[in-house]
């Protein structure tokens, strides 16, 4: 399995602000983008997975919708993630 608990302790430790808040909104989005760094992966291996598609692209929706939250919120907090994680940055 590619997300083991140690791996979802050191994202939460580098972009969250504990481990154990697994709620924080940065943390959220880092977990999501490596979720997705993996599922568009696993696509490119074996393109005609639909189901996988399907869960790539609510996952992209939701990381988009955090990122909003996170931009209304705190543009500041927003800048140095979208930095760290190497995103793109949305207008």
């Amino acid at each position: 399995m590619y997300l083991t608990t140690e791996k979802k302790k050191e994202i939460f430790e580098q972009y969250g602000k504990s481990v154990t808040n697994t709620g924080s909104i940065e943390g959220q989005i880092a977990l999501f983008s490596f979720r997705i760094s993996n599922l568009t992966e696993h696509l490119k291996k074996n393109r005609k997975d639909f189901s996988t598609q399907h869960s790539l692209v609510r996952l992209v929706g939701k990381r988009r919708s955090l990122l909003k939250y996170l931009k209304r919120k705190d543009i500041e907090k927003y800048r140095s993630l979208i930095k760290s994680l190497g995103l793109r940055q949305q207008l």
